[in-house]
């Protein structure tokens, strides 16, 4: 897609920190790091949202992220990783190309993550998991 960001990336039209490149996949530095050696991993297969992609992109993007996951934990020695993905506005989606964010995290390291648990109604549960359920036929 011409005016897509990574798809830039992805034909070398923007510059960026490349970590990895393959096949399918690449990932570099995000420019709006969340962390020390926060990459993303995307495929060159231009599709907005995990609804679009296609299996075997999602696929390779996945092994490409457990690869890079592995080399950030090798070159920075987190205490942990967050692996994010986001799909449109209301998940606050940035970038319109389906991509995985790594995110490596240190013991108070002060970002947190702000998702408050609130228990859910056991019978809302139930009726939303037969809801999904029924979409397999």
């Amino acid at each position: 897609m011409a005016d897509c960001v990574f798809c830039m990336i992805r034909d070398g039209k923007i510059p960026s920190a490349k970590v990895y490149d393959d096949q399918r996949t690449l990932a570099f530095m995000d420019i709006n790091p969340l962390s020390r050696g926060h990459c993303l991993v995307v495929p060159k297969a231009h599709a907005a949202t995990l609804y679009e992609a296609e299996t075997e992109d999602l696929k390779a993007a996945i092994a490409t992220a457990k690869k890079v996951a592995g080399a950030i934990r090798k070159a920075l020695n987190p205490d942990g990783l967050n692996l994010l993905q986001a799909n449109g506005a209301a998940a606050f989606q940035s970038v319109p190309h389906f991509h995985l964010h790594l995110i490596p995290r240190w013991t108070n390291d002060g970002k947190g993550f702000d998702w408050k648990e609130v228990p859910g109604n056991r019978e809302e549960i139930m009726g939303t998991a037969d809801r999904i359920r029924a979409m397999f036929g």
